[in-house]
C-alpha cells in the first residue's frame, strides 16, 4: 500500500504552481517513453492517440478503459507514463495511481480529466499523481506536462493550481485537528478495513483478506463514514489520506 504525507503533496504542489502559470512555449523537450492510456471516453482516445502520434518520442503501447484493466496493463508493461483519468469504471483513476505507484515508483502518472473539485484534486496529488491536466484546455497543455514530469518536473493545470494555493494555508490545522479526532474513535478493525479502502478494495475483497463476511465489511464502512462524516466510499479514502491516517 502507498501511504503518501500530503504535506509532500502540498510541497510539491506548491512548488509546481509556480510552474504552471508559466507561459507556455512551443518548445519541448521529450524523452522516448512508452505510454499507456487508462481512459473510458472513445472519442477521447481517439483524440489522445491522434495527438501523440505527432511526437515520435511517444509510443503508445496500450490503451485501456477501466481502473483494473489499467493497474493490470501498468504492472505487464511497466510503461514509462500512464496518461490516467479519474471517473473510470470499476476503479478509479486515483485508486488505480496509488496502487501502480505503490509497486512502479519511477513510472510517470498524468492526470488527464476533467475533474477538478478540491477533494479530487487533492487525492490526486497524495496518490502520487506528478501532473494534473484538465480536459479541454490547449492541446500544448498535455505535452507541456509530459515534457515536465520527463525532466524530473511538475506540472498543474492553472486552475488547479488556484485550488492548492487557495488551501495550502488551512491544510496544516485541518489535518492535526482531523487526525486527531478520528484516531481516537477508530476501532483496530475499523482501521484495517479503512487502510484496505485505501489499496482500492472492494467490499468483497477486503472481507477476503479480513476473513470476514461481506455484511460485516458494510457494516464497518457505515461506521467510518459516520465518524469521519463522509457520505460515500470514496469521501472515506480522500479523508483519510487527507488527515494522514493510512
Amino acid at each position: 500500500m502507498l501511504c503518501l504525507n500530503l504535506y509532500a503533496s502540498i510541497g510539491m504542489a506548491k512548488r509546481s504552481c509556480r510552474a504552471a502559470i508559466i507561459p507556455v512555449t512551443p518548445q519541448y523537450n521529450l524523452l522516448s517513453w512508452r505510454v499507456l492510456v487508462v481512459e473510458d471516453d472513445p472519442l477521447m482516445q481517439l483524440g489522445i492517440r491522434q495527438l501523440l502520434n505527432e511526437y515520435s518520442e511517444l509510443s503508445i503501447i496500450e490503451i485501456v478503459a477501466n481502473g483494473y484493466l489499467g493497474i493490470e496493463a501498468a504492472l505487464r508493461h511497466h510503461p514509462d507514463l500512464i496518461l490516467m483519468d479519474i471517473g473510470l469504471p470499476g476503479v478509479d483513476g486515483i485508486a488505480a495511481t496509488q496502487r501502480i505507484k505503490a509497486e512502479l515508483p519511477q513510472t510517470k502518472i498524468v492526470m488527464l480529466t476533467s475533474h477538478t473539485n478540491e477533494t479530487e484534486v487533492l487525492a490526486a496529488l497524495a496518490g502520487g499523481a506528478d501532473a494534473y491536466c484538465v480536459k479541454g484546455r490547449s492541446i500544448n497543455a498535455l505535452i507541456t506536462a509530459i515534457s515536465a514530469v520527463a525532466h524530473e518536473g511538475l506540472y498543474l493545470d492553472a486552475k488547479v493550481a488556484q485550488i492548492i494555493v487557495q488551501n495550502c494555508q488551512t491544510i496544516q490545522s485541518h489535518q492535526s485537528r482531523t487526525n486527531a479526532a478520528a484516531i481516537s474513535t477508530l476501532s483496530d478493525r475499523e482501521k484495517d478495513v479503512l487502510n484496505l479502502l485505501v489499496e482500492g478494495l472492494s467490499n468483497p475483497e477486503i472481507a477476503k483478506r479480513l476473513y470476514i463476511s461481506p455484511h460485516t465489511v458494510r457494516g464497518h464502512m457505515r461506521s467510518l463514514m459516520k465518524k469521519l462524516t463522509a457520505n460515500d466510499r470514496v469521501q472515506v479514502a480522500v479523508k483519510a489520506l487527507r488527515a494522514g491516517l493510512v
